[in-house]
């Protein structure tokens, strides 16, 4: 359904890779092994369909193979964005032949879905555990003991708490939980510790392990706890943190062991605009049964891959040719999709109608906006547009969004014809504005180009029909609190009675 993209592989194919291995927004990363398969799954917000996933062979290529929930519940509550909620954290696993993913709604408490193939189908969500500020679930099954286990941390801003880790005992079936839970760490009894969250759950020499990120997510780093009883005491360590490197906070992921007995560690690291990117780190034991992540507990930017087959170099999907109007699986609505915001037609492209709205002027408030991540450090994206409607206020393009946005397209006129239009705001604007004067556009037809430099820096270009031409100042994009900036394609109209029309955008492509 999509083009190829031409943007690089972290496979350097020399039997080497570089980091990050994912050169995006795939926010607090988890994965599991399934044979010779790996699939990994992060977080998703309030985006929809949420819980993306990837999958990989060799832990360096990968590709985005789908979503594990078609929308959140309950769905009033996620019929706008709400880029701050919904998927925290989510943990993947493997267990009685079946593929299972629990996370923490902060709103709502700890839910889980599960699927017999990784394509599911998946069930519905179940909630196990409700309340404010539950986040971060991991499970764990004991295959020595058939007992079942969560633990989770917790979100300050719901629940009051925060630095502290919470245990449970948990029916096999994973539906209910079997205790009122304990505090496993408490690290304000831990000197230096602050904001540990993120806890990853394993059983490995006689163990129990925790692995959860302590210190922020800009600045912190990775811990590892361990006890011979669930319930504890944990002893903690350091097992990765920044050092002399140039990867800040590196933390918050999951431990990976290959078929070749090999053993991994995926992370991510906080890049502002650009999101949490993931990198992939060596993982060895000490002769006292702790992880060594890493080159001696900091991260490494150039090493040699996991024993695997040899695979192609590849990246999720960017590009999409739209065949018959339907866009691929890297394409998310920035709330819970209602019918008719986009049309399937014979012929390849995307047609999105154009909604109705009073909330036009601020791209930030639209739930009807086709979004994916940021794909690299520096890339250049483009696609055609074609406004088909004489409806004055009518308008589509394509976007760079966050906590401030930028975007370039089409606007009907008062006189029904559409003209080129720039326009941005500001963070702490509630209205956007012109960022250039707008002019004439032939036929209600125009090609858009945006060129990202390092710093998430945006050039914005449109063809009308006598080549590219620079528009505007050079915009600087912005996170959206803890979600990156995403690229988006939109059609709007002002509020009123029955059809405005619809917006033709031709194949979105992506390059270095």
């Amino acid at each position: 359904m999509s083009g190829r993209s031409t943007l690089r592989s972290a496979d350097l194919g020399d039997g080497t890779y570089r980091n990050p291995v994912l050169d995006a927004d795939w926010s607090d990363p988890d994965v599991v092994r399934h044979g010779d398969d790996y699939y990994l799954t992060a977080s998703s917000f309030g985006r929809a369909p949420g819980l993306p996933l990837l999958h990989s062979r060799d832990l360096v290529n990968w590709s985005l193979i789908g979503h594990a929930l078609d929308r959140l519940e309950p769905a009033a509550d996620f019929a706008v964005p709400r880029h701050d909620c919904g998927v925290w954290a989510p943990s993947l696993r493997h267990h009685d032949g079946r593929f299972w993913i629990f996370w923490g709604d902060p709103d709502h408490g700890i839910q889980q879905i599960n699927a017999q193939d990784i394509r599911g189908p998946w069930s519905a969500p179940h909630l196990i555990k409700a309340g404010k500020g539950l986040i971060d679930a991991c499970p764990l099954w004991d295959e020595e003991t058939g007992e079942a286990y969560l633990v989770h941390a917790w979100a300050k801003s719901r629940s009051g708490i925060k630095n502290r880790l919470t245990g449970h005992r948990m029916s096999p079936d994973g539906r209910e939980l079997l205790d009122e839970g304990r505090t496993l760490i408490d690290a304000d009894r831990i000197p230096g510790w602050f904001t540990l969250e993120g806890p990853k759950l394993y059983r490995h020499d006689g163990h129990f392990w925790i692995f959860a990120p302590a210190g922020g997510v800009e600045t912190g780093w990775q811990g590892a706890f361990r006890s011979r009883d669930f319930s504890g005491p944990y002893e903690e360590r350091v097992v990765l943190s920044q050092g002399r490197t140039q990867v800040n906070g590196p933390h918050q992921g999951g431990w990976v062991r290959t078929a070749q007995g090999e053993d991994w560690f995926l992370h991510f690291q906080a890049k502002g605009a650009y999101g949490r990117v993931v990198h992939l780190q060596p993982m060895r034991w000490d002769e006292d049964g702790w992880p060594v992540i890493g080159d001696a507990g900091e991260p490494v930017s150039v090493h040699t891959k996991p024993l695997a087959p040899e695979q192609p170099p590849e990246v999720p999907a960017f590009d999409d040719d739209f065949p018959g109007g339907r866009f691929g699986r890297q394409w998310q609505w920035t709330a819970a999709p209602r019918s008719g915001w986009s049309v399937e037609h014979a012929d390849d492209g995307l047609r999105l109608s154009c909604v109705r709205t009073a909330y036009a002027h601020d791209l930030r408030a639209l739930p009807n906006i086709l979004v994916q991540r940021l794909p690299a450090e520096t890339f250049t994206v483009e696609t055609g547009l074609a406004l088909n409607t004489d409806e004055p206020g009518a308008k589509a393009g394509l976007a760079v969004l966050g906590d401030a946005f930028s975007w370039i397209g089409l606007e009907a006129g008062d006189d029904g014809v559409p003209r080129l239009v720039h326009r941005y705001a500001e963070t702490v604007a509630e209205h956007e504005r012109d960022a250039e004067h707008p002019r004439p556009a032939k036929e209600g037809r125009v090609r858009l180009r945006i060129e990202v430099t390092a710093g998430a820096r945006c050039r914005f270009y449109a063809d009308t029909g006598d080549g590219f031409r620079p528009s505007g100042q050079v915009f600087a994009a912005t996170p959206w609190r803890w979600v990156g900036a995403i690229l988006g394609l939109f059609a709007t109209a002002p509020a009123g009675p029955g059809p405005a029309g619809t917006a033709d955008f031709t194949a979105f492509r992506t390059a270095d």
